[in-house]
């Protein structure tokens, strides 16, 4: 029982953010349209806010490694969150709306990394499956996706604010609900050394696994930015594509409940190549086919382009930093392996497509298969142990 009620204190938090991110991230155009914001302009919030959160990403973080643990400083931001929702809804001009999504950035971004440094590290020593606590992540996904298509469907995009709000109000006391100190562990775990950040950037390994990692985030680009658009062009009604992104997350979840054994199995850098290997199929068929059963099988593979990549870059944060450093490794993974890496990305990408149309997702197997070569030398220099907070690296678990 005992080891339930922490899975579900640890699930909480994951499942109000993702709940409104789920109803944010499918339909916030649509509310930003209905404010009157031109689609020019919400390619300007989109870049803006994706530059700041790379900022606050990795400045937040360092203040929760410093302080040595995250739980203040999500209980903070999850305040400031309904404050800036809020400051949304009285937002009608695009300069307010500009100001407000800047702010948004610098707060919105920084909790999932934090977050995830609380799982990995709690699920560890608690004996869970990190697996199966973040799948709950994704199953409020979906929750906020639907929720947020039926409130609009009846009441207008306006209710995509209010739907977002329901779970945002609550993650400061799910986040009261998370260990007071996560990172800091007893015994072993706590007389490893302190490191700077310098120190783990400095590590070969961790610049190779930012870059796998990253680069295979990074290679949903297309996808995520004209991917719709595409399906749109070759007749695909809007009911079946919403089926479509429904589908791609909800097969994340089957991937979750197998992930602990997958990385029995496979490994840590075996489950970023399953992501990288069929991220190099996914967008080379995706280049030169739009019918739909070939789409449906598709979609499927993002349960390894994604979560395949997650996972394993989860496992590889848990076994290559000592617990005390979770905050900072998990800031830099998502500031620069995903955030950095994905804006960049995302440039070239709208360049692409609008050179090449449909045919820029070749554009994203080279991205995947820079990805695995990076993963190779990954393997080849990694054996497992801790890259900083001790005097040598552990050899005793495998990194293939």
């Amino acid at each position: 029982m005992s080891r339930l009620l922490t899975g579900l204190r640890l699930a909480g938090y994951g499942a109000a953010y993702f709940f409104a991110a789920g109803a944010f991230m499918s339909y916030w155009p649509v509310w930003l349209r209905d404010r009157g914001v031109t689609d020019t302009e919400i390619g300007t919030l989109f870049m803006s806010r994706q530059i700041i959160s790379v900022i606050a990403t990795l400045s937040v973080g360092w203040i929760a490694h410093r302080l040595g643990g995250p739980r203040g400083v999500l209980v903070t931001l999850g305040l400031a969150a309904i404050v800036m929702v809020v400051a949304y809804d009285f937002s009608t001009s695009f300069l307010a709306i500009f100001i407000v999504t800047m702010i948004w950035g610098f707060m919105w971004s920084p909790p999932m990394p934090l977050y995830d440094g609380v799982l990995v590290t709690e699920t560890k020593r608690h004996g869970l499956d990190y697996a199966r606590v973040r799948m709950w992540s994704s199953v409020a996904f979906i929750g906020g996706t639907f929720v947020a298509g039926i409130a609009v469907d009846r009441y207008g995009p306006p209710w995509v604010l209010y739907v977002g709000m329901a779970s945002i109000v609550l993650l400061a006391p799910f986040a009261l609900l998370l260990p007071a100190a996560p990172t800091r562990m007893l015994g072993a775990e706590h007389a490893h050394a302190a490191f700077k950040v310098g120190d783990l950037l400095r590590q070969r390994p961790f610049l190779l696994f930012l870059m796998a990692t990253g680069l295979c985030a990074a290679s949903h680009s297309v996808l995520y930015s004209f991917g719709t658009l595409t399906w749109r062009d070759a007749g695909i009604d809007d009911i079946t594509i919403s089926a479509l992104w429904a589908e791609s997350v909800a097969i994340e979840i089957v991937l979750m409940l197998f992930g602990g054994w997958l990385l029995a199995r496979l490994g840590v850098c075996g489950l970023i190549a399953l992501g990288l290997a069929a991220g190099m199929v996914r967008w080379t068929a995706m280049a030169f086919t739009t019918e739909l059963w070939a789409l449906v099988l598709l979609q499927a593979l993002h349960s390894c382009t994604f979560a395949a990549n997650h996972l394993g870059a989860m496992a590889f944060l848990q076994r290559a930093l000592p617990a005390h450093g979770a905050a900072i490794g998990q800031s830099l993974y998502y500031a620069l392996g995903t955030g950095a890496t994905q804006a960049l990305v995302y440039q070239f990408s709208g360049l692409l497509y609008a050179q090449y149309g449909q045919h820029a997702f070749l554009a994203m197997t080279l991205v995947s298969a820079v990805g695995m070569v990076a993963l190779i030398a990954l393997a080849r220099t990694w054996k497992g142990g801790l890259l900083v907070g001790e005097s040598g690296p552990r050899n005793s678990s495998s990194a293939s």
